[in-house]
């Protein structure tokens, strides 16, 4: 079944109240209107990274609730859910059950034996893309007391799977074959990059590997009535290689755009990648993770990245910097800024409801981040508790302090324009950029015969208007928001 054409929201299973049952709750009291689907961030046991180091994918950690939660929720909504494709925790019960048990155990396929690689020299590790500063090893000790060594990308406790083993495949077939049964529409597929390893490569994103096992989870997908999401920061060339494939691509590009865009009054590269983006694609202008740099490289001019860069930092957390394994400590591109996207538009709300608008007249499903939907700032009391720079965008709500949000002056516009988005028919047809001076920006969709919906934007005024068909009398009328 494919997705609905409508926004949907990005949420936490415990940031919007306690659990599910209270995110059940806030979607069909306040937003049963202007959302259509929801990304709900990883809902299993973990131990590690915010979620992301599942113990299994066939389990909703009991903090959260229970899959009759989840199945609420997927009864009215697209649900999307995470599959975490690179790594297991190593906490479940496959690696338990590989420690003890050792190269007999029936799981130890599924890891990969790095002392098994062919000879891995200076220079080859010097090439591979890390996310921690150390070699992306670790040495373990099995039951009969034999040393040898697994591949850890992320963190220690994520152990990355073997991707030459049928059995990494049966594991992940077992996984979608649960969730579809839970009511899963889309599966994010997270760290896909990294899971084809070859020692003298970067081990990231290799061609065509990455889009050969792809293919075998879109398939896989489909089989069971869902479809696929590949997650992925880096050259905006990848995102169109996946949408030709027939699989939803991030807009990731479209967050730094945005942001030049409305902080400089200056659209024309906001329209040179609205002229060639993927139609087939995710769109966005915040999530749990940063602003993501990489997503814009030859969008937008170095030098004009590197001002934005600069601007942003002030309003920032610390930076997220690139790293490879030959140089532990090297700190390369910046891979992201942390920051509410209301910070990094500097608490502009006309500038920031346009963005909004801008974002529901790209092509593609618009995703809405929770703590975007309600305009919050940068929680740094939260950063300084945990130590983690992403968390400035991750606030823990009360069910209560986020329904009062909800009803604050710029939420309550930004949830008319939501509504708007999901129920005018033009939003079915075809995308069409219209021409105007780089301070401006015209967009329209038309389907059919008078059917339409347009926006147009002065940047330098912050003034927007959003003009449209009546669906019963065909009258030209204005949005009020």
């Amino acid at each position: 079944m494919a997705l609905k054409n409508t926004v949907q929201l990005i949420a936490y299973p415990n940031r919007i109240g306690d659990n599910l049952k209270d995110l059940g709750t806030v979607l069909d009291a306040h937003l049963s209107k202007a959302i259509g689907g929801v990304h709900i961030l990883p809902i299993y046991p973990s131990n590690a990274d915010g979620g992301f180091s599942p113990l299994t994918h066939k389990q909703v950690d009991p903090a959260y609730g229970t899959w009759d939660d989840v199945e609420h929720i997927s009864a009215k909504y697209d649900l999307c859910l995470d599959l975490t494709l690179n790594h297991i925790s190593d906490e479940s019960a496959e690696f338990k059950d590989f420690l003890e048990k050792g190269f007999e155990s029936e799981h130890a396929e599924l890891f990969i034996n790095v002392d098994t690689l062919e000879p891995i020299t200076k220079e080859d590790l010097a090439k591979i893309h890390i996310r921690k500063e150390k070699e992306p090893f670790r040495e373990v000790t099995l039951g009969n007391g034999e040393k040898t060594r697994v591949w850890c990308t992320f963190t220690e406790h994520q152990i990355d799977l073997d991707y030459t083993s049928p059995k990494t495949f049966d594991l992940m077939r077992d996984y979608i074959e649960h969730l579809t049964s839970k009511g899963v529409k889309l599966f994010r597929l997270d760290a896909f990059g990294y899971i084809t390893k070859k020692i003298g490569t970067s081990c990231f994103l290799l061609e065509p590997d990455t889009y050969q096992k792809l293919d075998w989870f879109n398939q896989t997908a489909r089989e069971n009535g869902a479809e696929i999401l590949p997650e992925v920061h880096d050259h905006p060339s990848y995102q169109k290689a996946i949408s030709n494939r027939d699989m939803y691509s991030y807009g990731f590009a479209l967050p730094p755009l945005a942001l030049y865009t409305f902080l400089y009054n200056d659209a024309k590269f906001l329209k040179n990648w609205l002229r060639v983006c993927p139609h087939n694609q995710i769109t966005l202008l915040d999530t749990h993770d940063g602003i993501c740099m990489p997503d814009v490289e030859n969008i937008i001019p170095d030098s004009n990245l590197q001002k934005l860069i600069n601007d942003l930092s002030d309003r920032s957390g610390d930076t997220i910097m690139r790293r490879m394994a030959g140089n532990l400590h090297s700190v390369g591109a910046i891979y992201q800024l942390t920051a509410t996207f209301f910070d990094a538009m500097r608490q502009d709300a006309d500038a920031y409801l346009a963005a909004r608008a801008l974002q529901f007249f790209t092509p593609g499903i618009p995703q809405v981040y929770y703590v975007g939907l309600v305009a919050d700032t940068n929680d740094h009391d939260l950063v300084e508790e945990t130590g983690e720079s992403r968390d400035i965008n991750r606030h823990y709500y009360s069910r209560e302090e986020f329904e009062t949000k909800l009803h604050a002056e710029l939420p309550q516009k930004l949830i008319k324009l939501m509504e708007f988005r999901n129920s005018h028919p033009a939003f079915n047809g075809e995308f069409e950029l219209c021409s105007t001076p780089s301070t401006e920006l015209r967009m329209r969709w038309v389907n059919g015969t008078g059917v339409f919906a347009e926006l147009w934007i002065d940047l330098p005024r912050r003034k927007m208007e959003i003009t449209y068909s009546n669906q019963d009398s065909m009258h030209v009328e204005r949005l009020a928001i």
